[in-house]
């Protein structure tokens, strides 16, 4: 197996925060990205770089977070499922971003894409990559779901003709929210301890999730950015980010291993929404389209089918 090259990645990754970044800004139109650099303190070391951007003509609040970060040990929630990797140092270095948008058509949309590596002295180092996005919108729309699963599986198709429906699948089941019965939304990739294939054909699937992102999500936005909408439309939407939330915060592994392994909270937490809400008991009236996003869009399917 070929042996990863850390610096390659890094420079991938930066320059992957780089190019989403501008993205988004010359979508928005108005506002501009803050960069906030930042030391990891306490155990390990590392730090990153965190660009937020808040009130924006499309964009309600923004962020995409580089961190780099190294440790003696790894956190319960990355060695629970292998414990193989106890007692071993690590350094993981990633890309997260979550767009929360003003108008309730357009979706949130989320992609991570990251790399470990654990060592320990006189053995072999334990590396893989992980990441994917998915979308979560307020109004479902078909053509919407069907174009940002099509993006994904061209980003897929060059490695092999099962890379989708199985990344597909274990995006559909990693974003359910178990207490709830539904999906967080219309789903998309998701991939984790991936190292079949030596390094330089992962790093080449990564590369493909990380920069098929803005392809899928900003021609969405382009389409749905300027649909009227009222206080019902917003209230509803405020009432759905509640469910982000609920997801972040129970069962996102990304979050769980970054506040367990003493990471910075600020960081952490730049994917929760500015604004939410949440009701007792909420149902949609019948034959509504809030009703129609329970009733269709929150459940797994086969959207190129």
């Amino acid at each position: 197996m070929s042996q990863p090259d850390i610096n390659l990645v890094r420079s991938y990754l930066q320059s992957l925060q780089d190019n989403i970044c501008a993205a988004i800004e010359a979508a928005d139109g108005q506002a501009t990205f803050i960069q906030d650099d930042w030391q990891r303190d306490g155990s390990g070391g590392g730090g990153g770089r965190t660009r937020v951007l808040t009130d924006g003509a499309v964009f309600e609040q923004g962020g995409v977070n580089f961190s780099e970060v190294t440790g003696d040990d790894l956190p319960a929630s990355a060695t629970a499922s292998r414990p193989e990797l106890a007692g071993r140092s690590f350094k993981a270095m990633g890309v997260s971003l979550v767009i929360h948008p003003h108008n309730p058509y357009v979706p949130t949309s989320h992609a991570n894409v990251r790399f470990f590596i654990a060592e320990k002295e006189g053995e072999e180092p334990i590396w893989w990559f992980g990441g994917g996005y998915d979308l979560t919108p307020y109004y479902g729309s078909e053509e919407d779901a069907i174009d940002w699963h099509q993006t994904a599986k061209s980003a897929c198709d060059p490695f092999g003709d099962d890379v989708y429906p199985r990344y597909k699948k274990w995006c559909d089941d990693y974003f359910f929210l178990k207490h709830r019965g539904e999906t967080r939304g219309v789903g998309g990739l998701f991939f984790d301890d991936l190292n079949e294939g030596g390094f330089e054909q992962c790093f080449k699937f990564l590369q493909a999730v990380g920069d098929s992102y803005t392809k899928a999500y900003l021609p969405i936005v382009n389409r749905r950015k300027d649909t009227s909408f009222g206080e019902k439309e917003r209230d509803f939407q405020l009432y759905r980010r509640g469910r982000y939330v609920e997801f972040n915060l129970v069962y996102d592994r990304g979050t769980l291993f970054g506040l367990q392994s003493g990471g910075r909270t600020e960081s952490i937490l730049m994917s929760l929404p500015p604004l939410v809400k949440w009701r007792y008991n909420w149902q949609p009236e019948e034959g509504t389209a809030e009703a129609e996003l329970y009733e269709k869009f929150l459940k797994p399917q086969e959207w190129l089918s």
